[in-house]
């Protein structure tokens, strides 16, 4: 898998691979999610290609405190192949260039796999609540 920052042109492979990874809910319009990273940080956006085709992303970030990866996907016909450590890999390393200390990510408490898989790569449990609080209807 090549590893390298999103571009315009993969929008469209982009929100279907998330579509197909059940990572889009009504409250969060994927193009304007697209639209708003690309204002922020976009060398954090990253996607894998096999032979051209997107089969994976990761969106990071770091606001000077925290680094936070969203929307970490691989496509259901290439997973458990080693594809969503390599794309983790290369995010904390970008992260850790921007002098991020410690990364943050939410997780639905319904998603079994996707907890067991970062528990496996290194990540705990915080003892915190996540809240939020929306500002914008997409």
């Amino acid at each position: 898998m090549v590893i390298r920052a999103f571009q315009t042109g993969d929008e469209a492979a982009v929100i279907a691979l998330w579509r197909r990874c059940d990572l889009v809910r009504p409250q969060n319009d994927p193009h304007k999610d697209i639209a708003r990273k690309m204002k922020v940080q976009p060398h954090l956006f990253l996607v894998g290609e096999i032979d051209g085709r997107v089969i994976a992303s990761a969106m990071a970030g770091y606001e000077g405190h925290r680094g936070w990866i969203n929307y970490l996907a691989v496509d259901p016909e290439h997973q458990r192949k080693g594809y969503a450590r390599q794309i983790m890999a290369e995010a904390e390393r970008l992260l850790r260039l921007e002098g991020c200390p410690k990364i943050n990510l939410q997780v639905r408490k319904t998603n079994n796999a996707a907890m067991t898989f970062y528990r496996r790569i290194g990540f705990a449990e915080d003892e915190v609540v996540s809240m939020g609080k929306r500002l914008e209807k997409d």
